[in-house]
């Protein structure tokens, strides 16, 4: 004996509000599978009963279980191509060009943060990749003939120390002792004012380079003519030092002072020899790291300015607008929902693992609205999500559900009531 075993899963009641038409026809299948189930029960009683009083017990048959042709689920009325717009740096939002319901094109602004700090980061880094590659090129051209000749004329200085101190040590050594002290005051005098002198020009130079104003070669001839300046000073100190003095300490001095002008003259002929033969190629390949490094800080500087604006991705309708004009904002905050509305389509929200088993690619389905309960819109299954997701201790397999036509009316958001026909 074979018996139908009616389907009794119903979802009549747990699938959200649903439409008067599709309420009824649910409330009419659900008395029939009672009175179905009634039937069988009072047949499988008298089955029972009739094979009582044999001396062997029958088994009976499990009985197969009769599905609908309909699988009956909620969904959500949503775009395909939908995104929520997320600012890329944190600021103030300075510019909110678009409002809810905006029809906006790929490229599009949809916010601008406050640039000025983003700006300022900008000059900053290509004024010192500039200065970089000034480095750079000045290393590597040939050395220039005022260096060199500042370099010679340091040389020449140094050489005419060391007569001087020479010559100071042999008047000494005669015998001769400077009785006129106030000839080596006068010099210290004149050797401070020259220093002071030296030091304005020095201090002037110097801010004129700051503002590009003067050439390099005239801050290094400054320079010079200070260092020079505190030789000299330093020089006759010494002097009206060794003045004060006896003879043979003053001789001992005038020893010192020439091997002073000695290293003086050594250090000079080194730096000659430096500006003579060009950079080093270690000091080279160091001005050129610091072009590099430059160049990166710019290149970062410049993103961040091109994140201050964010653009629609693509051509759609914006949904929603989630910050205000002078709002600040973090990194990662969204600003905008955008979704292209000619793409509408209908995902399921609890389609679970039974009754997916029997729910295939472009089988027919028709959708109703709360808005709409009269309306019937056609459609076909056109995909369906190989993996679950999980819902409440159970799972459920989002399924897409393309629409036939699409009109103005829908919206979205909107809840769909979707039979789905699984006997076709």
């Amino acid at each position: 004996m074979r018996f139908d075993w009616p389907a009794v899963k119903e979802k009549d009641t747990l699938c959200g509000p649903q439409s008067p038409s599709a309420a009824r026809g649910r409330e009419e299948e659900s008395m029939r599978r009672r009175l179905r189930f009634a039937a069988l029960t009072a047949l499988l009683a008298l089955a029972l009963a009739a094979c009582g009083g044999a001396g062997e017990e029958t088994p009976t048959p499990m009985p197969e279980p009769v599905f609908t042709s309909l699988v009956s689920v909620t969904g959500e009325l949503v775009p395909a191509e939908w995104a929520d717009v997320s600012v890329e740096t944190s600021g103030t939002v300075l510019e909110l060009p678009v409002e809810p319901g905006d029809t906006v094109s790929a490229g599009d602004l949809l916010v601008k943060l406050d640039p000025v700090d983003a700006e300022l980061t900008v000059h900053e880094t290509e004024a010192q990749l500039a200065r970089a590659k000034a480095d750079v090129d000045r290393l590597l051209a040939q050395p220039r003939a005022i260096d060199v000749a500042a370099a010679e004329q340091n040389v020449e200085e140094a050489e005419t120390g060391i007569e001087q101190a020479e010559a100071e040590r042999d008047r000494l050594a005669s015998g001769a002792i400077r009785s006129d002290i106030a000839d080596a005051e006068a010099d210290v005098v004149a050797a401070d004012a020259e220093r002071k002198s030296a030091r304005i020009d020095y201090d002037e130079i110097q801010e004129k380079l700051d503002n590009d104003a003067v050439e390099d070669w005239e801050g290094e001839q400054a320079a010079l003519r200070l260092r020079a300046a505190r030789e000299s000073v330093k020089a006759a100190e010494l002097s009206l030092a060794q003045a004060w003095r006896s003879a043979d300490p003053r001789l001992g001095e005038a020893e010192a002072g020439i091997r002073a002008a000695e290293a003086q003259r050594a250090l000079a002929e080194a730096q000659l020899e430096q500006v003579q033969a060009g950079a080093a190629e270690e000091e080279i390949e160091l001005a050129e790291t610091d072009v590099e490094q430059a160049e990166a800080a710019l290149a970062e500087a410049q993103l961040r300015l091109t994140r201050c604006e964010r653009r629609a991705p693509f051509d759609g309708t914006v949904g929603m607008v989630h910050v205000r004009r002078g709002e600040e904002v973090q990194q990662g905050d969204r600003v905008v929902t955008l979704g292209a509305l000619s793409t509408l389509r209908v995902e399921t929200t609890d389609l679970d693992e039974i009754d997916v088993a029997r729910v295939e690619v472009g089988q027919p389905v028709d959708v109703t609205f709360d808005a709409f309960p009269e309306r019937v819109f056609k459609g076909r299954v056109a995909r369906i999500n190989p993996m679950a997701e999980e819902v409440g201790g159970g799972v459920n397999y989002t399924t897409i559900i393309e629409l036939d036509e699409l009109g103005p009316e829908l919206r979205w958001g909107m809840t769909a009531f979707v039979d789905i026909d699984v006997g076709s």
